[in-house]
């Protein structure tokens, strides 16, 4: 229902529309526009009576701004700012992949044969219950690089712990910590493929390592190419990478055995619940070896969501890049990601 005084000012604005459309404001007409109360729409009777274009309504912060293409900004347009209405400048930090944390994570198979020394003849071992969480943001360095408008330099960093919190027998300590860096150039694109439209290229290298010295140190560097796909609530990545040499000894020198050449990431948005499915394969006859991670996450309270991860297969993590295993952890996120 309209209240009085927004009525007044609808037929003082649409009154005066009309009178400075046939003549020049009278002394009256600013007097009018000066009764108004609200700031907005008495400078917007100003702006009638001087006859200025009304200005463009701006969306508050953190609305989502419609795209003249997909109707809505798409989860990949938020991630990357794609479109025009999603870019937010530079050394802005932001989510990258899924921020969470998993308090209870079970694992059909826990990894001991790095950790043998650890522990003691007669003492228990890994608990197959354990404890992770990931942390991850990734930092716009450059908007616009070379003065082209859709190519962008961004940072990421990614650290993914493996808690034995339930292990006092070994002193609850962090079984595995993975650090992960990343350089990324950031190429807007617009192409359609299979039914599919093509919204970007990410030229990336990144280092990935536990910290870890003699024999429970892992670590590889890589450079890959990321094709971004969309279609309606469906998003696709590809991602295709190389290993580059290493340059001293390798602590893992067969890495690609396991964790293959690339992987396959396939995200679907309805309403405010997300899942992802992640493929990894090393597309070898012999010794065929993959991956397969399940992830949903959905709403819990304010900007609290529930989080449940599944996962199938080599290299859950770096110490665990040549073991098979299952595991399923059930949380909270603060933040998805890609």
């Amino acid at each position: 229902m309209a209240f009085p005084g927004t009525l007044q000012t609808v037929g003082t604005l649409v009154l005066l529309g009309t009178v400075a459309l046939t003549h020049a404001a009278e002394p009256a007409d600013w007097e009018a526009c000066s009764a108004i109360s609200a700031d907005n729409e008495r400078l917007a009777c100003y702006d009638v009576l001087a006859g200025r274009p009304s200005p463009t309504p701006q969306p508050p912060p953190g609305a989502v701004v419609a795209d003249a293409q997909s109707g809505l900004l798409s989860s990949l347009s938020r991630h990357w700012e794609l479109d025009d209405a999603a870019k937010q400048g530079a050394f802005l930090f932001r989510a990258h992949r899924a921020n969470y944390f998993l308090p209870l994570k079970y694992s059909s198979a826990p990894n001991e044969q790095p950790f043998g020394s650890a522990f003691p003849q007669d003492d228990p071992r890994l608990k197959s219950v354990e404890t992770e969480v990931q942390l991850s943001f990734k930092v716009k360095g450059m908007q616009g690089v070379f003065g082209n408008d859709d190519l962008d330099l961004w940072f990421g960093y990614t650290v993914t712990s493996f808690w034995q919190a339930y292990n006092s027998d070994y002193s609850a300590a962090f079984r595995e910590t993975n650090y992960e860096p990343e350089m990324m150039w950031v190429v807007r694109t617009d192409y359609s493929l299979a039914g599919f439209r093509g919204r970007f290229v990410n030229l990336g290298l990144v280092h990935q390592s536990n910290g870890r010295s003699a024999g429970l140190s892992r670590s590889w560097n890589r450079v890959y190419a990321q094709f971004g796909f969309e279609r309606d609530k469906l998003a696709l990545l590809v991602r295709p990478w190389y290993r580059l040499p290493e340059s001293g000894s390798d602590d893992n020198p067969d890495i690609e055995d396991y964790l293959g050449h690339g992987d396959l990431q396939a995200i679907y948005t309805h309403g405010r619940n997300t899942w992802s499915l992640l493929l990894r394969n090393n597309f070898q006859r012999d010794d065929n070896r993959g991956a397969l991670k399940l992830s949903w996450s959905f709403p819990l309270r304010s900007r609290l969501r529930g989080y449940v991860e599944y996962f199938n297969g080599y290299g859950e993590s770096l110490i665990d890049y040549n073991h098979r295993q299952q595991t399923i952890g059930l949380g909270v996120s603060l933040t998805g990601g890609i």
